[in-house]
């Protein structure tokens, strides 16, 4: 089998020298928890906060500015490692009042706030679902001792707070990364001065 040519529209040696590694942020962990938090926590403000209160267009808007801020920081890195830490960290405080925000949610209804080494916090923690459908599953399944609406908040709860411990790994990633390789004018004059030796060399 043949290789496929490269579809990338900066695909080039040059490209690769002088950008380096960026996007690809549908890869990070970081960013596809984060993306399931905002389609559960829609579907969570849906279902359980009226629309003009105004905890469901908080939750909305802060579980949206976590995926996004990954993407965007994850795009910019091209050219500006500063920026790209920057919006991962808008993306993590974002996650982190999002956490917040369903744990206020079940103080306000009188729910139960699910601790760690409780059996449902637990079974919660380990779930890791992949898709909405998968959590949805897990709130909706017979048998249970707690009310979906119960549920449905611990759940999102522990994947704002396992999108937020991601986030922060990102960071971290993020931080080594500059430390070792530099930014985007280390990477220009790098390139530069190679092309200059390589001109030298005729």
């Amino acid at each position: 089998m043949e290789n496929q040519p490269d579809k990338r529209a900066m695909n080039s040696e040059s490209a690769g020298r002088v950008y380096g590694k960026h996007s690809g942020f549908r890869k990070l962990k970081a960013y596809q928890v984060s993306e399931l938090c905002y389609d559960f926590t829609c579907r969570f403000c849906e279902r359980y906060i009226p629309f003009k209160d105004r905890h469901h267009d908080q939750m909305v808007q802060a579980a949206r500015s976590g995926y996004q801020n990954l993407a965007e920081g994850s795009e910019d890195s091209a050219t500006t490692k500063k920026l790209e830490m920057n919006l991962t960290n808008v993306a993590r405080s974002s996650l982190g009042e999002l956490q917040k925000d369903y744990v206020k949610h079940l103080k306000r209804r009188h729910l139960n706030h699910w601790q760690q080494g409780e059996s449902a916090f637990e079974e919660a923690r380990s779930l890791r679902p992949q898709t909405l459908e998968e959590a949805a599953a897990w709130i909706n399944a017979s048998g249970v001792k707690q009310c979906h609406e119960e549920r449905a908040a611990n759940l999102g709860a522990i994947l704002a707070a396992q999108a937020h411990w991601l986030a922060e790994r990102l960071l971290d990633r993020q931080a080594q990364d500059f430390e070792e390789g530099g930014g985007f004018s280390e990477r220009l004059y790098k390139a530069r001065t190679g092309q200059r030796r390589g001109e030298g060399r005729g």
